[in-house]
């Protein structure tokens, strides 16, 4: 991915897999916000919404987690959650470079705080005692997904 300063709703498409519509859907429901929301022009027309490089790597991982069967309620209350009981953003949560990072075991989110502690996100107020490796944990990443065009036999 060549990083930009900006990318419109058909480059976060593709490098997503979300549609045009999806995105202006989220953006209509509040659910993402693009860094430049579209706005009438003075010939009447629309301009295009554009996203920042952060933005995209955010969408990537919510529809990553879409295509995992998270409803949007669930998505909204990530974002919010992260917001306001964390006060990161989701692209400081992905990976292991940031304050936390976000965990995935089965279907189920879980945060682990740079200080050790770990949270179930349905409850993110209560740390979990972790005691051993039961559960198997994989950390959330951005990842690129492109687009399958029509009549492109799927792999097996």
């Amino acid at each position: 991915m060549r990083l930009k300063k900006h990318y419109s709703s058909r480059e976060v498409a593709a490098l997503t897999g979300l549609s045009a519509r999806q995105l202006q859907w989220w953006d209509s429901r509040r659910l993402f916000v693009p860094a430049i929301r579209s706005h009438r022009t003075e010939a009447g027309g629309f301009t295009e919404r554009r996203y920042t490089p952060m933005d995209v790597l955010e969408l990537q991982v919510l529809a990553d987690l879409r295509r995992r069967g998270f409803s949007i309620p669930q998505l909204r209350r990530l974002l919010s959650t992260l917001r306001e009981v964390f006060g990161v953003r989701l692209y400081e949560a992905i990976g292991d470079g940031g304050p936390m990072a976000l965990l995935m075991g089965g279907d189920q989110l879980y945060a682990r705080t740079e200080d050790g502690r770990m949270f179930n996100m349905e409850r993110p107020t209560e740390p979990l005692l972790v005691i051993g490796e039961e559960l198997s944990l994989r950390p959330l990443a951005a990842r690129e997904r492109k687009r399958r065009r029509s009549g492109t036999p799927r792999k097996l």
